[in-house]
């Protein structure tokens, strides 16, 4: 996740000496070319601040969502990421750029406590309480603010996003059973 994270200043020092011209490829809401963003948004930050902002959570969330292997990490990362993208596009105000990689920091939020739920294991449900109880004050980003920086829709996507993409990849068990029954009859 340390190597993520610095890919992701990599990318902000790029961005900043070019005097943010790259944040023209975030998501573009309802624009055809804004499309290109749903792949980049994350990777893409405002400025210093929004990146130092992000920089933690995306650490720390994203190594605790990657506990469960480097493959899950990148399906989970991937999923959220594209689906949350393309409802922010759907959803976010007209005549804006959305940047930034809270949208999938809010994603895997939503698929760590979908995954408690889902699978109804001990060990995910005391990862969950763990992570909520370190930060779970990020879930108020998820409420429309004031600020027009923020984008709370992009906050509300990745999260949606990533309660559907824990709830596809842990059901709970036994709805897999009734599934695989029905398909072998």
């Amino acid at each position: 996740m340390c190597g993520f994270a610095a890919a992701l200043w990599i990318v902000q020092l790029i961005n900043a000496g070019l005097d943010y011209r790259l944040d023209r490829f975030g998501v573009t809401p309802r624009a055809v070319g804004g499309l290109w963003g749903v792949l980049t948004e994350p990777f893409l930050h405002a400025n210093y601040r929004h990146l130092l902002s992000n920089t933690l959570p995306v650490i720390l969330i994203g190594w605790v969502v990657m506990l469960s292997g480097i493959r899950l990490w990148a399906l989970v990362t991937t999923l959220v990421s594209v689906l949350g993208g393309l409802l922010t596009w759907a959803v976010a105000p007209s005549g804006v750029i959305v940047v930034g990689a809270s949208g999938l920091v809010f994603g895997w939020l939503g698929y760590l406590l979908a995954r408690a739920v889902f699978s109804r294991r001990l060990k995910w449900i005391l990862v969950a309480v763990g992570v909520l109880s370190f930060f779970g004050t990020l879930l108020v980003g998820l409420f429309p603010t004031l600020n027009s920086e923020v984008s709370w829709q992009a906050h509300v996507c990745g999260f949606a996003a990533g309660l559907l993409v824990g709830a596809a990849l842990h059901p709970r068990g036994g709805d897999i059973r009734r599934l695989r029954r029905a398909a072998v009859s």
